[in-house]
């Protein structure tokens, strides 16, 4: 029996990849809360594996004194003197406690105990071998589903891929290797120890960091990065010596090293463009493959510029969706307004015509009536002392005459 307990401590060792001291640390523990609930004493307990004979020890342990103030806690040095002659004030005594009366109940509780200490030292020993790889790639192949969660198997560990953190449309098929980003590693026995993500735009970083030496090496730099998971990534790059080529070094020789990176992220399209200091250059770039007619910054303080393409390459400046001008906006950090070179002119035309309208003379008043000549207007109207007079004064005067 004692040999059973030993090979059972070196085999869940062996499994759990853990410390065989702390699976005997943890059968201790478990015997000491045993103990106390089926004594039911304040007594200080201790429990200790016998490593030779395999048997655990219980004993209660107390401190030798001259007065006794707790005696759950203190033994006398005259009671100490009777188990031992050698006691001295101050040593400490071991009484030991029967195990074989310990009973069902109790081996219970001693069970709980110790799957609950075994699995909290998992827990430090996974959080201790994957702080250090938070936001690295890990190789983990599918396990298992548990409800929209998938399972990976990452070395002896297990590590969460929660739904958000999944390419939408992807299939994890059991036993399938795929690269993985570690987003964070927790000591939460409520949440999952490693989170990982397949979606996070740091997935493709890493990936190029370790497909491109001239990444890895620092020759060639990533500057911005942006991806919508399973559709398109783009990705500015610069070098740092003037005769490396950064989307050449990025691409590799017949496009090897791309077309490995395009593969673990199952046909996803990757823009790799040469980033620029100028805010214009940098656009016409992102917005590659289409091709850019003329660049126009028209709110510098709120980054919005406008961008003129020739009409075939209208649509492919724009992408399914709106997908390609999108992303290129979120790789420079401007607000990129695209027009074609019809809508342009139009616009210019609309312009002018209005211009035009606003600045055009008033329209004339109506004309005011004809004015007659001094003349007419005399005759119309004689003067008042050259008006014949009337009939009744001309009889009046021939009256005068006759007196």
């Amino acid at each position: 029996m004692a040999n059973l307990l030993i090979q059972t401590i070196e085999q869940v060792s062996r499994e759990k990849n853990l410390d065989p001291d702390i699976i005997v640390h943890a059968i201790e523990d478990a015997m000491v809360t045993a103990a106390k609930k089926f004594f039911k004493t304040k007594e200080e307990i201790q429990a200790r594996l016998n490593k030779d004979t395999g048997i655990i020890e219980i004993f209660a342990v107390k401190t030798v004194v001259q007065e006794v103030g707790n005696p759950s806690l203190e033994m006398s040095i005259e009671e100490a003197k009777q188990e031992d002659e050698s006691l001295e004030e101050g040593d400490i005594v071991e009484i030991p406690k029967p195990t074989d009366c310990l009973g069902r109940i109790a081996a219970q509780i001693a069970k709980q105990v110790i799957i609950q200490r075994v699995r909290d030292a998992e827990r430090e020993h996974v959080y201790d071998n994957f702080i250090d790889k938070k936001g690295n790639l890990l190789t983990g192949s599918v396990k298992r589903y548990e409800d929209k969660h998938v399972v990976f198997e990452v070395g002896d560990a297990e590590a969460h891929l929660p739904p958000r953190e999944q390419i939408p449309g992807e299939n994890y098929s059991r036993g399938e290797r795929m690269r993985l980003l570690v987003l964070d590693v927790s000591k939460s026995p409520k949440e999952p120890q490693i989170t990982v993500s397949r979606a996070h735009p740091d997935l493709v970083r890493r990936l190029f960091e370790l497909e491109v030496p001239e990444i890895y090496e620092g020759t060639v730099q990533i500057k911005a990065l942006v991806r919508e998971p399973g559709e398109r990534t783009k990705i500015a790059v610069s070098s740092r010596e003037p005769d490396v080529d950064p989307v050449g070094a990025c691409v590799g020789m017949k496009g090897s090293r791309i077309m490995t990176i395009i593969k673990e992220l199952r046909g996803e399209k990757i823009d790799i463009i040469e980033w620029a200091e100028d805010s214009v250059d940098f656009a016409v770039n992102a917005l590659s493959p289409a091709e850019i007619v003329r660049v126009l910054i028209k709110e510098p303080s709120r980054r919005i510029m406008e961008v003129i393409v020739d009409n075939d390459n209208l649509s492919l400046a724009i992408g399914k969706k709106g997908q390609n001008v999108r992303l290129a906006a979120k790789l420079i950090g401007w607000h990129i307004d695209i027009k074609s070179e019809e809508e342009k002119r139009k616009e210019i035309e609309n312009e002018m015509m209005l211009n035009t309208a606003t600045l055009a003379p008033a329209e004339p008043a109506e004309p005011a009536a004809p004015v007659e000549p001094a003349e007419a207007v005399a005759e119309a109207a004689p003067p008042a002392d050259d008006a014949p007079a009337e009939a009744g004064d001309v009889a009046d005067e021939g009256e005068t005459d006759k007196e």
